[in-house]
């Protein structure tokens, strides 16, 4: 069993990060498609209850915000992955501009997601951590790096 939280500003690649690697294999926990931490939390405590392998596919930019799926999830005896996404903020926010209806976040509010994106550490319960770039169109994801917070924003 696996949790695997993404982590970064909008516009970095974590739902097109999903779709390639975990479509198939992984239960998607979005905000973008539930709209309701009640509902989200009902999802994902079935996901933890069924013992079944989920993806936060959220900013989850603080570390409070990251703990309301480390804790339950490990409490159930998953493992907990966590993958950052350093982003450039000009790359996102062109990414973002080219988004159509409800994808489209305002600029002020990936500009406030990043201003609130505290890095990851594996002291918050992460079993493994990854550090992720897009380049080119592919993703590279990196082993976690304790200067990652360093040249992660």
């Amino acid at each position: 069993m696996e949790a695997i939280i993404l982590c970064g500003i909008q516009g970095s690649g974590k739902s097109t990060f999903f779709q390639r690697r975990f479509f198939e294999t992984h239960v998607r926990i979005n905000m973008d498609m539930l709209r309701t931490r009640h509902r989200e939390l009902l999802l994902l405590n079935a996901c933890v209850l069924g013992k079944t392998k989920f993806v936060c596919d959220n900013t989850n930019p603080t570390v409070e915000g990251r703990a309301r799926y480390i804790a339950p999830a490990r409490q159930a005896g998953f493992r907990i992955i966590g993958y950052y996404f350093a982003a450039n903020v000009t790359q996102a926010l062109e990414r973002n501009a080219a988004r159509e209806g409800l994808a489209k976040v305002p600029p002020a509010g990936l500009l406030g997601t990043y201003k609130r994106l505290q890095i990851p550490k594996t002291t918050e319960g992460f079993d493994e951590l990854y550090y992720v770039r897009a380049e080119g169109g592919e993703f590279v994801v990196e082993a976690w790096r304790d200067d990652a917070e360093e040249d992660a924003k």
